[in-house]
């Protein structure tokens, strides 16, 4: 009998989460009456949650559903990619979903998912949302410009309007587990570990209950973690700065020089001289400011700090620290 795991990570969704739960009761019961053979169990990750989301999961694990929950609650916060690699570790199916409970990742789109995966020769099933309706512009164009940037200097293969909605085989699931780095980026990992990936595209969702996690500042930090983890590229290009404003000095020498013998040593000119050193000191500081950032990453990968720790869960033996 084929058992299907819903990872969904959790933080502050006590508004959002009993009415995903209800949603997949209703989409699991039509699977199972489909085909008797299969099984369900959600795995519901707490990531530090600062209202009643823990109690919503304690509640929900003891009421009658028709698979199991199993729920693990965080310490404290440690993002969503750790409570991804969390559910993910701690997900026994043979097939795996990932989805978020604000109803973005639609449940009534798994059983065509888990239909492309029995019939089709691929080994995961991925949506990405087809619009963008209800965000900002600022923040659609600014995602876009990330997913054109990321596919040109990296070799993960990250499809615009991807989302962390997929249902995978169990051994994509473990390749992804084997990948045991601090400074996770789940998009560009989930290309990176290659197996074939069916797209499937769906409007855009909006969420049901609650607000967003995700600020501006936040998704911009988030995308500079996930240039840093799978691309070098700043990097050649910070040398490569250096060596053109090398040679922009080494030129600008020899217009002064000339100018010097030909027509004297003029005074003026000291604006302009103000706005070139603060333009390399300012360039100086970027390239190390590039430098410094994988200097950080590669300081917190030797740490070799828990990626979470499980504070509480319903299982007996669990270990509380990954």
């Amino acid at each position: 009998m084929p058992l299907i795991s819903i990872v969904v990570p959790c933080y502050n969704e006590q508004e959002s989460l009993p009415i995903f739960l209800k949603e997949l009761d209703d989409v699991v019961r039509i699977m199972t009456q489909q085909d008797p053979g299969i099984s369900f169990e959600a795995v519901l990750i707490d990531d530090g949650s600062a209202d009643k989301t823990l109690a919503v999961m304690k509640a929900e694990a003891a009421a009658a559903h028709p698979y199991a929950i199993r729920w693990h609650s965080f310490s404290r916060n440690f993002g969503k990619e750790a409570a991804l690699l969390a559910g993910l570790q701690h997900a026994k199916g043979d097939y795996v979903a990932t989805m978020d409970a604000d109803m973005q990742d639609p449940p009534s789109l798994l059983p065509q998912m888990y239909e492309i995966l029995q019939t089709e020769d691929y080994d995961n099933v991925a949506t990405r949302r087809t619009t963008r309706e209800g965000e900002p512009p600022i923040r659609s164009f600014c995602a876009r410009m990330f997913y054109k940037i990321i596919n040109r200097i990296s070799k993960a293969d990250i499809v615009d309007g991807a989302r962390d909605f997929r249902l995978m085989k169990r051994p994509m699931v473990n390749a992804i587990i084997s990948m045991g780095e601090y400074n996770r980026f789940s998009k560009g990992i989930y290309g990176w570990v290659g197996f074939k990936t069916k797209w499937l595209p769906y409007v855009n969702v909006n969420r049901v209950a609650g607000e967003t996690k995700w600020s501006f500042w936040s998704l911009l930090l988030y995308s500079i973690d996930g240039i840093v983890a799978f691309s070098t590229a700043p990097l050649s290009l910070a040398a490569l700065t250096g060596i053109v404003f090398c040679l922009i000095a080494i030129l600008g020498f020899i217009v002064i020089l000339v100018k010097t013998l030909v027509w004297g040593d003029p005074v003026g000119g000291w604006p302009s001289l103000a706005c070139l050193i603060t333009l390399f000191g300012g360039m100086q500081l970027l390239c190390l400011g590039i430098i410094g950032e994988y200097l950080a990453k590669a300081y917190l990968e030797t740490k070799r700090r828990p990626i979470y720790i499980i504070r509480e869960s319903n299982e007996e033996s669990d270990d509380t620290a990954q």
